[in-house]
């Protein structure tokens, strides 16, 4: 396994815009379309990660119990499916219909989310404030496939908790680790 961290990226940053199809109902959809009341989840993922099939069913979890409570959810998947089919958007559809995903999973065939994100690996966990700045930027929780702690989705969990009871987001937020973006090689 490949071990890639998320980048560190200035707490504050506007949510790039986007508009990408839905692996599952073939829609368009943009950031305003999976928008917040309270706030805004975005998550990078994909099918063939280790550390993503390790949070898959956190992360329907979290989405179920926080979207109740005014936040939007959305995935995105960046990685090349020409040197990596298992991550192909018919394959997506697979994959959020047999963990039963409450949330748009979104392709972005040319990269170019990913890129304005400044997304570097899979999982990597954004969080947005109802103006769509950025205050969380960071890992699930502290548990890896083998390490042997919880999948508890404690990190993003605490980071939604601030916004719902109107206190400031932890400043310390810890990197993700995952699985590097898979990107197209440039001929």
């Amino acid at each position: 396994m490949a071990r890639t961290y998320s980048i560190d990226i200035d707490l504050g940053t506007k949510a790039p815009e986007f508009e990408l199809r839905d692996s599952v109902t073939n829609n368009l959809v943009k950031l305003y379309d999976v928008k917040g009341e309270k706030g805004t989840v975005v998550m990078f993922i994909c099918n063939h990660c280790p550390f993503v099939k390790h949070v898959n069913d956190e992360i329907v979890r979290l989405a179920n119990d926080y979207r109740v409570l005014g936040f939007g959810f959305v995935a995105i998947s960046s990685n090349d499916v020409k040197n990596y089919p298992e991550d192909h958007p018919k394959l997506m559809h697979e994959n959020a219909r047999k963990h039963n995903f409450t949330f748009p999973y979104l392709y972005d065939e040319t990269q170019e989310v990913a890129k304005a994100y400044q997304a570097a690996c899979t999982p990597d966990f954004y969080v947005f404030d109802t103006d769509l700045k950025l205050v969380y930027h960071g890992q699930l929780d502290d548990s890896r496939p083998q390490n042997g702690i919880p999948v508890t989705g404690r990190s993003i969990r605490e980071a939604l908790d601030a916004i719902l009871n109107n206190r400031k987001v932890p400043q310390l937020q810890k990197p993700s680790l995952g699985c590097g973006i898979k990107w197209k090689q440039e001929n």
